[in-house]
Order: structure tokens, then C-alpha cells, then sequence
């Protein structure tokens, strides 16, 4: 949604200023904050005419697993108090592509049909950065159906090693 980006862009822009070198402890709060606000039903609450600011905050603040941070209370009432709530979690994107362009990272996606333990995902990390040639901030999901190997997403670059990939390819080099 562009619309959505557009009004997102100033309020992500403003908090990556506002936060400045502390962007990472920024993250902390904001990432939860924005998986909250993206819950159709609490937005459907949030746009009710019955629904007050201060009653919209006390649900978000209760469902939080850890209590905000003043700066974040007060991004939170900002946000709320001008009907931007279902912007949350587009403005907590952008804020996560402000940081990682600070920090020179990127946002990898890394599926596997199985769970990896730190020390494989660190390993696999230390390959991604070679092959990438850039720093990758990864984040595991797991996709049973790749059968085995992993399929990983850099912004529009993808590199896929999983064994569906490989007989998918092995299917059209036999029916070609």
C-alpha cells in the first residue's frame, strides 16, 4: 500500500531522529508494539467511536509482554492520538530500514524445513555475508515443505539450496 507507506514515512523518519544512535533499543519496544497493532481486531476496537485514546493505550500497554519505555509510551499516544495506529506496523518497518542503512545491514529471511540452533545460524550467517558480500541482520522461519536445505530472501535477491527447489528444477530438466 502506498498510501500507507506514505503516512507511515514521517513517523518512522522522526523516531529514527529522535532515538538517533539508540535506534537498537528503539527496536526493542517498537517491533512488539507494531505485531500488537497489526491484530485485526484491536484495530477494529481502535477505530470505534466508543473506543477513547486513553482505553485503546491501557489494551495495548496490557497485552505488551513488557511495559514501555517513556519514549515509546509517548510515540504510542502520538500515533493513537492521531488515527495512525494501523500504520504501526509499516512505520516499524521503515524505522528497521532506517537502522539497518545506519549499521549498513540488511534483513535476511532464511526458511527451513527444520529448526536451527544458534550455532548452525551463525555459521549460516557467516556464509550469507560472504556470498552476499554485505552484513544480514537474519531471521529464521521454518517451512516444513522445502523438504531440507534452506531458501534465503535479501530484499528482492534470492538464494535457494532447499531440496524442493532442486527437484523442481530436476522435473523441468526432464520434461524439457
Amino acid at each position: 500500500m502506498a498510501e500507507l507507506a506514505t503516512i507511515a514515512r514521517p513517523y518512522a523518519e522522526a523516531l529514527f531522529k529522535a532515538t538517533g544512535t539508540d535506534a537498537a533499543s528503539a527496536s526493542s519496544w517498537l517491533d512488539p508494539l507494531a505485531a500488537v497493532a497489526a491484530n485485526e481486531q484491536l484495530l477494529e476496537f481502535a477505530n470505534s467511536p466508543r473506543a477513547t485514546p486513553d482505553q485503546v493505550r491501557d489494551l495495548i500497554a496490557g497485552v505488551l509482554k513488557s511495559e514501555l519505555p517513556s519514549r515509546g509510551e509517548n510515540f504510542l499516544r502520538t500515533v493513537i492520538d492521531n488515527g495512525r495506529l494501523a500504520a504501526l506496523p509499516e512505520i516499524a518497518q521503515q524505522f528497521r530500514e532506517l537502522k539497518n542503512a545506519q549499521l549498513g545491514a540488511f534483513d535476511a529471511i532464511v526458511y527451513s524445513a527444520f529448526e536451527m540452533d544458534s550455532a548452525a545460524l551463525a555459521d549460516l550467517s557467516g556464509v550469507l555475508e560472504k556470498r552476499f558480500a554485505r552484513k544480514l541482520n537474519l531471521q529464521l522461519q521454518l517451512q516444513p515443505d522445502l523438504i531440507g536445505g534452506v531458501r534465503v530472501v535479501v530484499g528482492d535477491e534470492v538464494l535457494d539450496t532447499s531440496i524442493k527447489a532442486r527437484l523442481q528444477q530436476m522435473k523441468a530438466a526432464l520434461t524439457a
